[in-house]
């Protein structure tokens, strides 16, 4: 295994070195470099001793004294290595087995990379992870993972997960810990199945770990209309999203008391679905699992507060908006816009039904351009505001492959996209740009 150099930095001590672009980066401190991780990990000692092939096939070794953690200078070819690693998993909520058939190849992708996890949060499950790469992530101190655990009963994970690695995750928890490593996780609830006796097993299995386990995040299970032949999952509805609230108040107020952290939380759909307020700030301490949807909506409301008081306000008279969103955030956006809403215009807040993946899906993210369009074709505005969130991560682009060009044009209005802060959102009740 090596890694082609791409760039070496003018005056770096790989530049020092004598080292090319064009090489290849064979071993460092004596061990393979098989990914970025590695590298990062290995070239962050004072001394670097690096083997390396020459384009001429030559072989070249180097010597590098350096401060601690002090970079390099290079820049590699990752193309290959950090290709994402598939899942080998066939859970039984997977939400990708619900996508329509015909949509771009991307979307059919499965990852399960702990690299990816470390780098940028992605969840991961462990499963197709074998005893040496396991090795590998305790000698690199990855830390912290996110992990996908569901449930702590191994009979009841191997069945959602299908897989039969998927038993052996609590001793690879216990592992970590015995490393001094640490990690979020989750569970994807699913009626029926890892709630109840089994959910209460995961929570107290899970706080037994802490602090390498540092918090447990819930999320309801996501169910689209496309599950012909899939295993029948029941949706959450307001009783029994309430039901849950309730289950996991004790063991918050319990880890508070014991642990001085709640540990365990739900996402903010639990609350939209049941109809009750989202909590106080307070209650989400660091917002340890803001990319699941827990504490979104607060962390908004309460950057959309603090924005409110130092920006400066327009007068935005006779401005006509429309803020589409999502079933779930509906009443919460609209309670935002009318708090907010520049004084002598009229902004109507409308929630757009799922059709594309099934009205059970309510969620802002998953809206698509076809159900904007056919939801606002008759509206009356000056201009519709959408969260970033629908769209592909840095493009225009919505999940059925419709542009926000094609919306616009469809609509005959113009589109403002707005990301998900709170300044943001009062920027855009405004009129004003981002960056101003």
């Amino acid at each position: 295994m090596a890694i082609r150099i791409l760039n070496v930095i003018p005056g770096s001590p790989a530049d020092r070195a004598g080292i090319l672009a064009g090489w290849m980066v064979e071993k460092m401190n004596g061990e393979p470099v098989l990914d970025e991780i590695d590298y990062q990990a290995l070239s962050a000692h004072r001394l670097v001793h690096m083997e390396l092939r020459k384009k001429n096939g030559e072989s070249f070794s180097a010597r590098i004294v350096k401060e601690d953690w002090a970079p390099l200078g290079l820049t590699l070819d990752e193309t290959a290595q950090m290709k994402p690693r598939q899942c080998k998993n066939h859970c039984q909520f997977c939400f990708i087995d619900q996508m329509p058939c015909q949509m771009r190849d991307s979307l059919y992708v499965k990852d399960d990379d702990w690299r990816l996890s470390l780098m940028m949060g992605n969840y991961i499950t462990l499963t197709n992870i074998d005893d040496q790469e396991f090795s590998r992530i305790i000698r690199r101190g990855a830390s912290p993972l996110y992990i996908s655990v569901h449930a702590t009963d191994p009979a009841v994970r191997r069945q959602l997960l299908r897989n039969p690695n998927a038993a052996l995750l609590m001793d690879r928890l216990h592992q970590l810990k015995a490393h001094g490593l640490q990690f979020h996780t989750q569970v994807v609830l699913c009626p029926g199945i890892n709630d109840g006796s089994v959910l209460q097993k995961t929570i107290e299995d899970l706080a037994a770990l802490f602090p390498a386990a540092l918090s447990l995040a819930i999320v309801p299970v996501g169910l689209t209309k496309h599950r012909e032949n899939l295993t029948p999952i029941e949706p959450f509805r307001r009783d029994t999203a309430g039901r849950l609230l309730d289950f996991i108040e004790p063991y918050q107020e319990r880890f508070l008391r014991d642990l001085h952290t709640r540990f365990v939380y739900a996402s903010d759909e639990f609350y939209c679905l049941s109809g009750r307020p989202i909590p106080p700030e307070s209650f989400y301490e660091e917002y340890p699992q803001i990319e699941n949807g827990v504490g979104m909506l607060r962390l908004l409301e309460e950057e959309c507060r603090e924005a409110s008081e130092y920006l400066p306000r327009p007068r935005a008279v006779g401005r006509r908006l429309l803020i589409a969103t999502g079933v779930s955030a509906f009443p919460f956006i609209r309670s935002l816009a009318e708090r907010y809403a520049p004084e002598g215009s009229e902004v109507e807040v409308r929630s757009i039904p799922n059709r594309f993946f099934g009205e059970s899906v309510t969620v802002t993210g998953l809206i698509v351009g076809r159900d904007l369009i056919d939801a606002l074709k008759d509206v009356q505005c000056d201009e519709i505001l959408i969260s970033a969130n629908m769209l592909r991560e840095q493009q225009d682009c919505f999940l059925d492959d419709l542009t926000l060009s094609d919306v616009e044009k469809a609509l005959g209005k113009p589109v403002r996209i707005v990301q998900s802060t709170g300044e943001s959102f009062i920027k855009a009740l405004y009129g004003m740009e981002e960056g101003v």
